[in-house]
């Protein structure tokens, strides 16, 4: 079950649920990988609307990574989303979103 209190996201992959979450580990490893800038040139991209396929891809697999799952980057552009890309970018967005917020006071 995806909690998104706790920054989880889902995505349906090959038709399988896998509950997706931006670590600090996982965060590492994707602004590593980015080859543009840092996360917040990646935060301002999406905010704007003009992030990539490659972003969106990265952002996943990292997503995938903090959530303890084992689909390789590779493995998951091969996959077929459901919901296909447009999905795709909502959850990595979500992700975004989800770690990035300040929580509300009580």
């Amino acid at each position: 079950m995806v909690n998104p209190h706790a920054g989880e996201a889902e995505l349906l992959v090959n038709g399988d649920p896998y509950v997706l979450k931006l670590t600090l580990g996982a965060l590492a490893g994707l602004e590593a990988a980015l080859e543009e800038g840092t996360l917040v040139d990646l935060v301002q991209r999406f905010e704007q609307g003009r992030f990539s396929a490659r972003d969106v891809l990265a952002l996943l697999a990292a997503g995938l990574q903090g959530g303890g799952h084992d689909l390789s980057r590779e493995d998951l552009a091969a996959a077929t989303i459901t919901g296909g890309p447009m999905q795709a970018a909502r959850v990595a967005a979500e992700l975004l979103v989800r770690s990035f917020a300040v929580p509300e006071e009580p």
